[in-house]
């Protein structure tokens, strides 16, 4: 079975389905892998608990 897209005149119009299909899920599977590292790593970026005391959080805007 093959199936037939509309494609850029660089890339071929017919894949087959046997080793295709194989690769659309490896590639598939590499980006959802790659997106949950990415949310892995802003959630370990973000602030773990809000900041504590006063210092710091009070600016003079008087000159």
């Amino acid at each position: 079975m093959s199936i037939s897209v509309n494609a850029p005149s660089s890339m071929p119009t017919t894949i087959d389905s046997g080793n295709s299909l194989k690769v659309a899920v490896m590639a598939k599977d590499q980006q959802e892998a790659e997106g949950q590292m990415a949310l892995q790593l802003i959630e370990a970026a973000a602030p773990v608990a809000p900041p504590q005391g006063n210092s710091g959080h009070n600016i003079n805007t008087t000159a």
